[in-house]
């Protein structure tokens, strides 16, 4: 079965500039999940200061909102898809991440 970790971090978190030991220890998890046959894929996500919002109201128009929520101190910084047996599987793999650690791993099943 396959789980979506979302790694979400916090603005004021360490990984949050995605250098020092943070950075290593999601390469050595990233590893571990290769080495276990888990990972069906990843990916790291450029700095939450980049991020673009699209909204569409019931008029149809478009808001597009440049940068992150202001009050908002959580974003999504990576995710990896695993393929696990089952949920406590994800979440034992979930507890691994050093996003764990260092913020929160939201585990959500794939559909289909």
């Amino acid at each position: 079965m396959k789980y979506m970790l979302q790694v979400i971090g916090f603005t004021d978190a360490e990984f949050a500039e995605g250098e020092g030991p943070a950075a290593e220890e999601f390469v050595a998890w990233l590893q571990a999940l290769t080495g276990a046959g888990a990972l069906a894929g990843a990916g790291y996500l450029d700095d939450y200061k980049l991020a673009t919002s699209v909204q569409v109201n019931g008029a149809g128009e478009q808001l597009i909102t440049n940068g992150p929520f202001p009050e908002s101190r959580e974003y999504l910084g990576g995710w990896a898809i695993v393929d696990v047996p089952d949920l406590d599987a994800a979440l034992a793999w979930a507890a691994r991440c050093p996003g764990a650690k260092y913020g929160r791993v939201e585990v959500r099943p794939v559909l289909g």
